[in-house]
């Protein structure tokens, strides 16, 4: 009786240890490959876990495999060119000196455009 108790308790643990590896398999798959969507997963994870409900940890796992395109550079990228050109001087050398001018005496048509909203102001 006392090792078939024993043999229990050692079944128990070995069976919740198994399904804890399982149910954290796609917070550790998108831990390993340093997916952008690591929390959501985690989150996913959680819920299914407290709500016994199997589509969240579905959609977690099918996550935890899609890598989703990584938007935030550039736009991060835009967002400091934009900055940098917001904070051009008007009188400082900009990349239009290198434009070879037209035989009208126009650089490319868009001096004529500066001129206009210069004269304008």
């Amino acid at each position: 009786m006392v090792v078939m108790g024993v043999f229990l308790v050692a079944t128990v643990l070995w069976v919740g240890t198994l399904y804890w590896k399982l149910h954290s398999l796609p917070e550790r798959m998108a831990h390993k490959t340093h997916k952008m969507q690591f929390e959501i997963v985690g989150v996913l994870g959680l819920i299914s876990l407290f709500t016994h409900m199997h589509i969240f940890w579905v959609a977690g796992l099918l996550l935890a495999m899609i890598d989703l395109p990584d938007f935030g550079t550039p736009m991060r990228s835009i967002a400091d060119s934009v900055e940098r050109i917001a904070n051009a001087t008007a009188g400082a050398p900009s990349a239009e000196s290198d434009v070879e001018p037209l035989p009208g005496g126009k650089a490319g048509g868009q001096s004529s455009l500066k001129e206009e909203v210069h004269d304008h102001a």
